[in-house]
């Protein structure tokens, strides 16, 4: 399975959000660009870091005309409880089949014994449904590049 990378066209996509709906790709973009953020596990520290940066990022983002939404593998279930403890402003999406991380190629064969987590990552689409900026991180203690993130958005 290749990378997404810049230039690519991501199928479409349908997952569930922290209500319980179900949500697409295509809806996700609407007329903005899209920030699309894997994290590995809902409550771990530096999940909740980033969530949290981000969190705080939120008017920037705005700012930028951009949709922020972040995947795990984690149950919706699981997602609404992390949603609620981190008073997160943005869209967080189940893919607990791991239909979509399959998509992107962004999930660790093996994660401190789980199969198939969702490695950090982050990319950047555009209102035509083009990927702008892919990052596949294989460690999981750092975080995407956000300074590149908004360099790129901003342009």
């Amino acid at each position: 399975m290749d990378d997404m990378n810049v230039s690519d066209k991501p199928d479409n996509f349908t997952l569930t959000n922290t209500e319980g709906e179900k949500v697409n790709l295509n809806d996700l973009i609407g007329d903005n660009k899209l920030l699309l953020l894997f994290f590995p596990f809902a409550f771990s520290s530096v999940c909740a870091d980033e969530m949290c940066t981000t969190r705080d990022n939120m008017k920037l983002y705005n700012s930028l005309q951009c949709n922020v939404v972040a995947i795990s593998v984690d149950s919706f279930f699981t997602l609404k409880a992390f949603k609620k403890a981190n008073n997160l402003n943005f869209t967080l999406l189940s893919d607990f089949n791991k239909e979509v991380s399959r998509q992107f190629n962004c999930l660790y064969k093996d994660y401190f014994g789980a199969k198939g987590v969702s490695k950090r990552s982050a990319f950047v689409i555009n209102r035509d449904g083009v990927v702008e900026y892919a990052e596949i991180l294989d460690d999981s203690d750092k975080q995407p590049d956000f300074k590149e993130i908004y360099r790129i958005l901003k342009a």
